[in-house]
């Protein structure tokens, strides 16, 4: 069992067709979360924000890259406020942590980062790195690292791992159990960006991708059963 962890969630696995914010999620979510709680792990989380805009879709339509990529900040940031809110209304103590200074959430400091994981708190790690051009898959393994974090559990939407083509288009395609970041920087799999792959490599941090929407599998993922392709340094 990972002793320490981060939970990467995409912002659209908190939303809906119809909705921002899914409340049946969310709550799915809390249920889930408050079992890794009872294990007395240390648990923070990275959602991204793209339920309601990505950075890299306002661009391609001729937004300026630095204002798009802090809406995208923003987005993660009212995502992170509505999963505390649902996960204190559970009884789960949690904290949301800003890399943006805003009056209404605690801005991001490591050592307060790492006084509340020490205290049992789930942190939810929001607004990125504070700064453009670097993603949330960065933003995840920065925090991991900062944190001494040992794993990233890259929770996907239907994915679950990393295949050799694209499966939907290829039935053939095969799935990897493991692969290294070298293997990944080497072929340009698009699991994770170049820069979060080195980060992780360089501070010993592996990650696990797995299909979230699966029923167990998040808390499966932390008891390191066999659900999707493990990165190793």
């Amino acid at each position: 069992m990972y002793k320490s962890v981060l939970l990467k969630l995409s912002g659209e696995a908190l939303g809906s067709e119809k909705e921002v914010f899914d409340i049946d999620t969310l709550n799915s979510l809390a249920a889930t979360i408050k079992e890794l709680v009872s294990l007395k792990i240390r648990l923070g989380v990275v959602v991204g924000g793209g339920n309601f805009v990505r950075g890299r879709t306002l661009q391609n339509v001729g937004f300026d890259r630095v204002k798009a990529d802090y809406m995208g900040m923003m987005g993660t940031i009212m995502n992170a406020i509505a999963l505390e809110t649902t996960l204190n209304n559970h009884g789960i103590k949690a904290k949301a942590l800003s890399a943006l200074d805003l009056e209404i959430v605690e801005k991001y400091e490591v050592e307060r980062s790492r006084h509340y994981l020490d205290e049992g708190y789930v942190v939810i790690f929001a607004g990125g790195v504070g700064s453009p051009y670097f993603s949330t898959d960065t933003c995840a393994a920065l925090r991991a690292s900062e944190n001494k974090l040992e794993v990233i559990l890259l929770a996907k939407n239907g994915v679950d791992g990393v295949y050799d083509d694209d499966p939907s288009l290829n039935p053939a395609a095969k799935r990897y159990d493991e692969l290294t970041y070298d293997t990944i920087l080497e072929k340009g799999l698009k699991v994770i960006d170049s820069t979060a792959a080195s980060m992780c490599k360089d501070n010993h941090i592996e990650s696990l991708v797995f299909d979230m929407k699966k029923e167990g599998n998040i808390k499966k993922a932390v008891l390191k059963e066999n659900i999707g392709t493990v990165i190793k340094i």
